[in-house]
C-alpha cells in the first residue's frame, strides 16, 4: 500500500493512492515529520475550514511563548513580515477589514467586464503558441496569462512584471512542508526586492493615482479605512501570488490530466459546452493546492481524538477532492460531473477571493486552446516539480499541429 510521504518521488507523482490509505486508516493521523495532524476525509476538512476554534494565525491572540512555538528565526524576518500581514494569513478583524476593500475589485461586474480583455490575450499567447509549431504550455501560456491579468488589476506597468513570477515562485517555496534553508534565503530575498519595489510604486501612485487597485487601496486609505503600508504591500504580494499560482498550476495540471485520458479530451473537443463543467473536474482531479494548514486556537476533537491547543491541522485538500464518500468514482476524470463540491478554492471566511477570475481564465485559456489549436499533443514526458503543498509540472511541452 501506498505510504503518505511528501517528500518522496514516487507519491509526488501520484498521490493519490496514499490519501486513500490514510483515509481507511481514520479521520485524523498524527505526521511526526511535520508535527501536523492530518484530515484526509472531505466532510472533516469542509468543517475544519469554517471552524472558528482554528486559525491561519494565532498572535491575534496568544504569544509564540503561550501557543508553545518558537518565533520565526531573526534572519527570515523579511518573509515573515510580507507574509503575516496578508489576509490569508490574519483573523478577524484585520482580516475581514482587508478583505472588504479588496473585494470591490473582484465584484461580478468587475469580473464581466475583464472577460474581453482575458479572452483577447489568451487568444493572442495560443496563436504564438500555433505560429511557433508548439512549446511549452506552462511559459507560453499557462504563467503569462494569470500574471498579466492581475498585474494589470493592481497596476504594474508592462515594463515591470518579468520579475514577478521569479519573485512569487521563491516566496511560495516558504509554503512547503519543512523548507530548507536555501529555500528561505531565496524567500527572503524575493520578499525585500518585491517590498521594495511594491512601496516605490504605491509612493508613485499617491502622486499619480491610477484606475488600478494600489490606486484604490490608496484612496480607501485616505479616506478613512485603515490600511497602512506594509498591509498594501503585502496584499499586492497575496493577490499576484494566490492570483496566478492556482490558475497556472490547474491549467498544466490539467492538460496533462487530458492528454492521459484521450476519450475525455476527443468529447471536450467535440463539445466545448463542456468546458465550465470541465474546469472544475480539472481542478478537483488533480488539485493545484493539496494542503492548508490552520493552527488549533481551542481544543477540537475529531472522532474520539482531541487535538490540543497550539497543535497544527494540515487538511488535505487532494484527498479530500478524491474522497468516494463525496465523489463518485473519484479516480475517473469526468468532465460532465455534476455533483462537484470540491473544495480547490477552500472555504470559509478564507474562501478565494478570486475564484470567478481564476475561472474566467481558465475557461479563457482552454477555449482559446480548443479552438486555435484542436490538434494538440504532448510532445514529451513533463516532470513534476519536488514540490507537494503546490502541485505542478516544470513544463508541458505540447506540438500544436
Amino acid at each position: 500500500m501506498a505510504a503518505f510521504d511528501p517528500w518522496d518521488p514516487d507519491f509526488l507523482a501520484d498521490p493519490y493512492p496514499a490519501y486513500a490509505e490514510l483515509r481507511a486508516r481514520g479521520r485524523v493521523q498524527y505526521f511526526e515529520p511535520t508535527n501536523q495532524w492530518l484530515v484526509p476525509h472531505h466532510a472533516d476538512v469542509s468543517a475544519l475550514l469554517r471552524d472558528r476554534r482554528l486559525g491561519r494565525t494565532y498572535q491575534h491572540r496568544f504569544t509564540h511563548e503561550d501557543f508553545g512555538r518558537s518565533a520565526p528565526a531573526p534572519e527570515h524576518e523579511p518573509f515573515h513580515t510580507l507574509n503575516d500581514h496578508g489576509m490569508l494569513d490574519l483573523e478577524p478583524p484585520d482580516h475581514t477589514r482587508i478583505r472588504r476593500l479588496v473585494s470591490k475589485a473582484f465584484t461580478p461586474r468587475t469580473v464581466e467586464r475583464l472577460k474581453p480583455y482575458v479572452a483577447r490575450l489568451a487568444g493572442e499567447l495560443v496563436d504564438g503558441l500555433v505560429r511557433s509549431g508548439g512549446g511549452d504550455l506552462l511559459t507560453d501560456v499557462a504563467e503569462p496569462l494569470p500574471v498579466a491579468v492581475i498585474a494589470e488589476m493592481l497596476g504594474i506597468p508592462e515594463a515591470d512584471r518579468a520579475p514577478l513570477r521569479p519573485w512569487s515562485a521563491d516566496i511560495c517555496g516558504m509554503y512547503e512542508l519543512n523548507p530548507s534553508e536555501d529555500t528561505a534565503a531565496k524567500a527572503v530575498r524575493a520578499s525585500v526586492e518585491f517590498s521594495d519595489y511594491l512601496r516605490e510604486l504605491i509612493a508613485e501612485r499617491r502622486k499619480e493615482p491610477g484606475d488600478d487597485l494600489i490606486s484604490g487601496l490608496i484612496e480607501a486609505h485616505d479616506e478613512g479605512d485603515r490600511l497602512t503600508e506594509q498591509e498594501m504591500i503585502s496584499t499586492a504580494v497575496l493577490l499576484l501570488n494566490a492570483g496566478h499560482e492556482a490558475t497556472v498550476n490547474a491549467t498544466v495540471n490539467g492538460w496533462n490530466a487530458l492528454f492521459r485520458n484521450p476519450a475525455q479530451l476527443a468529447a471536450l473537443r467535440a463539445d466545448h459546452s463542456l468546458v465550465p463543467t470541465a474546469i472544475e473536474e480539472l481542478m478537483r482531479y488533480d488539485t493545484p493546492l493539496q494542503l492548508f494548514e490552520r493552527w488549533v486556537l481551542d481544543e477540537i476533537e475529531i472522532d474520539g481524538t482531541a487535538i490540543p491547543r497550539g497543535a497544527e491541522i494540515a487538511m488535505l485538500f487532494g484527498s479530500a477532492n478524491h474522497d468516494p464518500a463525496v465523489f463518485h468514482n473519484p479516480g475517473l476524470l469526468d468532465l460532465t460531473r455534476r455533483d462537484n463540491p470540491h473544495i480547490s478554492f477552500s472555504a470559509g471566511i478564507h474562501y478565494c477571493i478570486g475564484a470567478p477570475l481564476a475561472r474566467l481564465e481558465l475557461a479563457a485559456s482552454m477555449t482559446a486552446l480548443l479552438e486555435r489549436a484542436p490538434a494538440l499533443t504532448l510532445a514529451a514526458e513533463p516532470k513534476r516539480k519536488p514540490n507537494f503543498v503546490i502541485r505542478g509540472l516544470e513544463g508541458l511541452s505540447v506540438e500544436a499541429g
